[in-house]
Parts: C-alpha cells; sequence; structure tokens
C-alpha cells in the first residue's frame, strides 16, 4: 500500500492551510508528520483520507484517486482524527460493534473482531462503560479502536496517544510499531521522542510547507550545519560570557554547572573551549560533543522558541 501527494493546495478564504505539498509514503513505512499548531497537518490528513478536497494538485492512494474513488480509498484507510469524535451515549463494545457494521462487518464475524481489537488497545476493564463516562486517555484508546476495526491497510493517526499516561503510551507505541510491519502508517505527534522511537521517516511541515523529509535516523546529521558541546564546570560561568568564543551562536545554561554551546560550523573547536576555560581559571569537569535532537531540529527548521540561538 502506498500514498503519493503531488503538490496538493488547500484554502480557506484567503488562508493558504497547504502550499504545493508533495510526498510519498511506502508500504510497510511508519512516518512521523509534524509540525507546529497551524503547520497544515490535519489539513494534509483529511484530504489524503478524502474528508477533505484539495484546491490544487492529487493524492494516490494504492494508485487510487482520492477525488474519483472516495468509497475505496476510505475502505482500506482507518483514520483517528484529532478531536476523535464518538458518540458519547454509546457504551463502547456497542459503538465498535456500530463502526464495525458500517465496514459490513457484523454477527460473530464483528464480535471477535470486537473482542480483538478491545484486547489489543488495552480497553478489557472498560468495555461495558459509556464511553462519556471514560477518561480522556480511554476515549482515545476508543477512537484507535474504531480506526483499526475494519484491518485497514493504511492507517493514518492525528495526535493518537494525546492525553494517555506513559505507561498507555508505551503501551501504543508498540502497537504502533507491531502495526507498521504490516501496515503504512502515518502519525502526527507533538512528542518528539515519540517519533524517535517508532518512525522510519520524518516529515516537517511549516506554515502549510514541508520543511524536511529524511529517515529518522539521518534528520538531525543533514538538516543542521552547526554541532552542539556540552561543557560541565565545577563552578557556576555566567552563559552569556562563553559567546566570545569564534563560532559561538548561543549558550543554554542546565542546572548543574552544565552549559550547551552551539556552534556555526560543523569544525570541532572543542580545544578553544578548553583554552578559554583554562583562561578563565574555569574547571571543566566534562565535555563532548552531543548529538543534536530532532527537538532542536524541529525548532530550527520551525523557527521555535526554546533553540540554541536564542
Amino acid at each position: 500500500m502506498s500514498i503519493n501527494v503531488k503538490n496538493i493546495s488547500r484554502r480557506f478564504g484567503e488562508q493558504w492551510a497547504v502550499k504545493d505539498v508533495s510526498f510519498t509514503v511506502g508500504s510497510g513505512e511508519i512516518v512521523g508528520f509534524i509540525g507546529p499548531n497551524g503547520a497544515g497537518k490535519s489539513t494534509t490528513m483529511k484530504i489524503i483520507t478524502g474528508f477533505l478536497a484539495p484546491s490544487a494538485g492529487e493524492v494516490l492512494v494504492n494508485d487510487l484517486n482520492t477525488r474519483e474513488h472516495p468509497m475505496e480509498i476510505k475502505k482500506i484507510i482507518g483514520y483517528l482524527p484529532e478531536n476523535n469524535p464518538l458518540y458519547q451515549e454509546m457504551y463502547v463494545t456497542e459503538y465498535l460493534k456500530y463502526v464495525a457494521g458500517l465496514y459490513g462487518i457484523r454477527g460473530e464475524k464483528a464480535d471477535r473482531r470486537v473482542e480483538d481489537i478491545i484486547e489489543h488497545v488495552g480497553l478489557l476493564d472498560e468495555r461495558h462503560k459509556k464511553i462519556e463516562k471514560l477518561s480522556k486517555g480511554y476515549r482515545q484508546r476508543v477512537g484507535l479502536s474504531q480506526a483499526l476495526i475494519h484491518d485497514p491497510e493504511i492507517l493514518i493517526l492525528d495526535e493518537p496517544t494525546s492525553g494517555l499516561d506513559p505507561n498507555q503510551i508505551v503501551g501504543i507505541r508498540n502497537l504502533i510499531s507491531t502495526m507498521g510491519e504490516k501496515k503504512t502508517i502515518i502519525l502526527s505527534t507533538h512528542i518528539m521522542q515519540e517519533v524517535e522511537a517508532i518512525c522510519d521517516r520524518v516529515i516537517i511541515i511549516d506554515q502549510g510547507k514541508i520543511k524536511a523529509d529524511e529517515a529518522a535516523g539521518d534528520i538531525s546529521k543533514k538538516q543542521h550545519s552547526g554541532q552542539t558541546i556540552q561543557v560541565e564546570l565545577e563552578t557556576h560561568f555566567p552563559a552569556e560570557k562563553w559567546k566570545i568564543l569564534e563560532n559561538i551562536s548561543g549558550v543554554i545554561e542546565l542546572p548543574g554547572n552544565i552549559y550547551l554551546l552551539a556552534t556555526e560550523k560543523q569544525k570541532d573547536i572543542r580545544s578553544s573551549v578548553f583554552r578559554f576555560a583554562v583562561e578563565n581559571n574555569l574547571t571543566v569537569l566534562s565535555m563532548h560533543l552531543k548529538e543534536k535532537s530532532l527537538e532542536a531540529v524541529f525548532r530550527e527548521l520551525t523557527g521555535g522558541n526554546g533553540s540554541l540561538n536564542q
């Protein structure tokens, strides 16, 4: 199963939500689709699923155009929207059987499918409760269950772990990783560790445009030119004084007299940092190059606050 997004744009009034966006997702890939609020993530996902039509461009799902074959595409896609709309007055099992029926799954087959999904997503103790009585985390599990009920070949998950506690997040991550062995998955999230843990690829979108599209293990290496040096001192030293050093573009001070020094170039300047420390009568307890995190790359590409360039 593949997804081919070709130069799609979508306008709401005078505002472009997405503008000339293109990417492909291959069979069995788990792709993290990340960006700030309002970047165009949800709009793009709705276009892929056929819930929104693009103002320009096209989307092919398994070579089927979403405009021409909307019903066929919906049958092979499981979709968890960001706001997770549910029928609050229905019981969990009742609701999932209802959704199964919408996909033509009925009778004993529906009973077995609902039982399997309830066990997979950890809803066994909540199955006989009304959805309105569930915590946000359990309602999120119900939303994920409805996306899985018809065993789709493609999953589009918009913030799938929103509202879950740390243990629940790990469980859902493991489930998504397992499903990724047989399904094509696009998921959006604001949790960078989630992307690093389960995604094969990362697509970053900002202001309706793609800023990066790289393998998860390569994006930190390809999307920035500088380095980060972590220095631990015996005593405190004013952070702003590090900027006297050549090629230092920014400094973050952490507890325990630890400093993260962002450099403008890939050149290793640890020897210069050490000499600077000696000249200022500073005792260096440790110093090493620190690989830039996905979160740092995300902030650089989207202009977010909290980067080392502040």
